[in-house]
């Protein structure tokens, strides 16, 4: 299946989940991801199923003054 990370396409396998995106991406922490603007906690990305065309953000945070 297609999905977009950070409006990138990426193919996944049918039956990824989050942790399967974040993985993809290589993804370290810290940051937070979301999925169709949807803020999912950490300890929940490997229960979050995706579907063909979702959006999901990894978002790092932004340090400075």
């Amino acid at each position: 299946m297609n999905v977009y990370i950070n409006q990138v396409p990426h193919a996944l396998a049918t039956g990824a989940t989050l942790a399967d995106a974040v993985a993809l991406v290589q993804a370290r922490p810290p940051f937070a991801a979301a999925v169709n603007l949807q803020f999912v906690p950490n300890s929940q990305y490997a229960q979050t199923p995706l579907q063909s065309d979702d959006r999901i953000d990894i978002i790092t945070p932004v340090t400075g003054g």
